[in-house]
């Protein structure tokens, strides 16, 4: 007789379970260790009796060599994989079967993340008293930790640096009074459905130089509907110089200001770095990239001559 092991994910909806789900848990008695279970009140409505029991992995298995049993499961993978080893010692062991009720889309679990950071929010007393003013620094830290990560090429490493970033982005959007998260994440997908109409729309784009060319002419008809005039705007001049005046070049270059704008800016020390930047933005070259390499480079040298 089979054991059917019926699994459900606790991010998504009660009682979304799927049509093989819904005959197997009417074909025959219906077990779970969770008392708590979110499926219950449905599986009641529906007519289906569940009897709630001690997880006990031998005992499901020696049931199941005499009867069909369905176990109703609650993320438990532990218990799930004991009831697999406890079926094996068995003489005639029975046979197991795993049927998907429900299970996570992709992005699923940033739901878990949203949870516990609306959790942190009310029951933290750090986390409870923090402000988009105080969250600042650990929003900066993050950012040049995942930066380091990739510049040193250490993925592994990548993972865990992007998740803290992410946390704080769901950290504001949980501190905000006027929005939340799921209004940050329809912004953003509303802004690049807008912005890639050669894939959501009838736009052809055959190259990466037109899609530029066609998000550069959507950004602009979205700072002119904003009363926003100047290419320039929206820069973030909080961010460091050598990425702030290629950000400029940039946008002044897309906007078809004269080169020679460009030229003599500044004086003295400030004159010559703005011209590096626009050599190395000439040269295809990220100045604060290059410097940032030639900084690691004789940060290494410094070590080897301490260790000399």
């Amino acid at each position: 007789m089979p054991l059917i092991l019926v699994t459900t994910s606790p991010r998504v909806a009660p009682g979304l379970l799927s049509h093989q789900a819904w005959q197997i848990l009417r074909s025959g008695p219906v077990l779970t260790g969770a008392a708590a279970h979110p499926q219950l009140p449905y599986l009641a409505e529906a007519g289906i009796d569940v009897e709630v029991v001690e997880p006990d992995p031998r005992a499901l298995a020696a049931r199941a060599v005499a009867e069909t049993v369905v176990w109703l499961a609650e993320d438990d993978e532990d218990f799930m994989r004991a009831v697999g080893h406890a079926a094996i010692a068995l003489d005639e062991p029975p046979l197991i079967e795993v049927v998907p009720g429900s299970y996570d889309l992709p992005g699923a679990r940033v739901l878990d993340l949203v949870a516990v950071m609306d959790r942190l929010r009310t029951e933290c007393p750090w986390d409870r008293k923090q402000t988009h003013e105080t969250l600042v620094p650990y929003l900066l830290e993050e950012a040049y930790e995942v930066l380091e990560t990739i510049e040193q090429g250490d993925y592994p490493a990548l993972r865990e640096e992007l998740g803290d970033l992410l946390l704080q982005v769901v950290f504001h959007a949980r501190v905000a009074e006027g929005f939340d998260m799921d209004d940050v994440a329809a912004g953003i997908v509303e802004k690049l459905v807008r912005r890639h109409p050669h894939v959501f729309g009838s736009v052809r784009a055959e190259s990466a130089d037109e899609v530029n060319d066609n998000w550069e002419a959507i950004k602009a008809a979205e700072r002119a509907s904003q009363g926003r005039e100047s290419a320039l705007d929206g820069v973030p001049l909080g961010q460091p110089a050598l990425s702030l005046a290629a950000q400029l070049l940039r946008r002044a270059e897309r906007a078809g200001a004269p080169e020679a704008l460009s030229a003599g800016v500044g004086q003295g020390v400030a004159r010559e770095l703005f011209d590096l930047v626009r050599r190395a933005a000439d040269a295809g070259l990220d100045a604060e990239a290059e410097l940032r390499a030639a900084a690691r480079a004789y940060r290494d040298r410094v070590r080897a001559w301490e260790t000399r």
